[in-house]
């Protein structure tokens, strides 16, 4: 196998040059949106999207939804 170049091309012409190229740790460090993404978006909202989804899901309302399809589709046919 060959050794890399030594020097980065003048313009990234494919798409995986330009992601290589792509200075991925200055935004990391610099930006604070990528600090504050995994604790607000994630840990935050997890819990959320669990609460709904056990509501959603819950027998009782999965009888309520079934009903009111049952309903509708006597009422186009």
């Amino acid at each position: 196998m060959s050794d890399a170049p030594g020097r980065p091309m003048k313009y990234p012409y494919t798409f995986t040059a330009k992601a290589a190229q792509f200075p991925l740790k200055f935004y990391f460090q610099n930006q604070w949106i990528w600090r504050y993404w995994l604790g607000g978006g994630l840990i935050l909202s997890i819990p959320i999207f669990y609460k709904i989804h056990k509501l959603s899901n819950s027998p009782e309302n999965v009888a309520i939804w079934a009903e009111k399809r049952k309903k509708e589709a006597e009422a186009h046919h």
